[in-house]
């Protein structure tokens, strides 16, 4: 079976870790802030604070902003529930705006709609699947309403609006180093902004509520969201290797977009202005379980992102949104492999057993 993800770790890394653990300060230390600094810089961001992974980089990204209890965030029901659980764990309250059937990301219109008619303070808008959200649209409607501005890029490392990188257009941008992500840390997140008091209080936020030159005073309520040295040191590299690995998606993904061809199934859709990195490769069809049948028969992992709508799940039962687009696709979407462990004849393989497909 060809799998959905195949991370990449190499000697590089496995000479970094053991660099870290021979020095003995395998917790938060230098290596992080290197890290951090790098990653901020590639990002276009000022400033950046790694978190012990992608869900607590948007919790403390939160509470950095200052949302929190009486504050209403309008984000996507159609991602991983992390994005809607971080703002409820930081007290705020989700909103939930419609997406759009093309791109699969918040649809502006009724993210305008509800920031025309509802007392709202933010917008939290996912990269989903690599592919970044109408940002012009969304930093519009952010400035004409006063509202805050989160990017969740934790699947968009790399991917470019109009030629500029996500994590960048907000007022804070989130990313994940899960192991199935375009680069990976293990476990790990990062915060990126350009408003130094922002990282401040992320930073403060992820060591205990101490302030920035640390001790024994905790000047608020935090948790340990650290990143640990070994964490870094891994993502050193990856960030690195993140150039060719986007490369190496996007070609891959050129070649299904060019080759598949079977009714019944629709291959992504790129608005000109955007560079898509891939970190799945989705389809859309409304015979999905036997598309997913067909590909697991010819060797071809093949995975739903994501079957539930949020609002649908059991600890959601009491939002109620209507949010049609969304609910319709979360019914049809099925990735197929695409990372860059993938060889000419897999991808091949691929193509053929999609377009094998005998849609009726």
């Amino acid at each position: 079976m060809i799998p959905i993800a195949d991370p990449d770790l190499g000697t590089v890394e496995i000479e970094n870790v053991s660099d870290v653990i021979e020095s003995g300060m395998i917790a938060d230390g230098p290596r992080v802030r290197d890290f951090e600094r790098e990653f901020a810089d590639y990002c276009g961001a000022s400033q950046a604070v790694a978190t012990s992974n992608g869900t607590t980089a948007l919790h403390a990204a939160i509470e950095g902003l200052g949302l929190g209890p009486g504050d209403r965030v309008v984000t996507t029901p159609f991602s991983f529930i992390s994005s809607s659980n971080t703002i409820r764990l930081a007290g705020a309250e989700p909103v939930f705006a419609d997406i759009s059937r093309e791109t699969f990301n918040l649809d502006p219109d009724s993210v305008r709609k509800i920031a025309e008619e509802q007392d709202v303070d933010a917008i939290l808008a996912v990269h989903l699947y690599g592919l970044p959200c109408d940002m012009e649209a969304l930093s519009s409607i952010a400035a004409d309403h006063d509202l805050h501005l989160i990017e969740d890029c934790a699947q968009a490392h790399g991917a470019t609006y109009n030629g500029q990188r996500v994590g960048s257009f907000g007022d804070v941008g989130c990313f994940s180093f899960y192991p199935t992500k375009n680069m990976t840390t293990g476990e790990g997140g990062m915060v990126t902004t350009d408003a130094e008091a922002v990282a401040d209080r992320v930073a403060s936020f992820v060591n205990h509520g101490r302030p920035p030159e640390g001790g024994y005073e905790h000047v608020r309520l935090g948790h340990n969201f650290r990143m640990t040295s070994i964490a870094a040191a891994i993502g050193n590299e990856q960030l690195r290797k993140l150039p060719e690995y986007l490369a190496q998606r996007r070609a891959t993904a050129e070649r299904f977009s060019d080759e598949i061809e079977v009714a019944g199934v629709r291959t992504p859709i790129v608005p000109d202005n955007r560079s898509h990195a891939y970190h799945q490769y989705t389809l859309l069809t409304d015979a999905r379980e036997a598309l997913i049948e067909h590909l697991h028969e010819n060797d071809v992992g093949a995975k739903v992102y994501y079957p539930t709508c949020i609002h649908q799940q059991p600890a959601y039962s009491e939002f109620t949104p209507t949010v049609p687009v969304a609910e319709e696709v979360a019914e049809e979407v099925v990735s197929i492999p695409v990372h860059p462990g993938l060889s000419s004849e897999e991808i091949s393989q691929i193509i053929t057993a999609v377009n094998d497909f005998n849609y009726e």
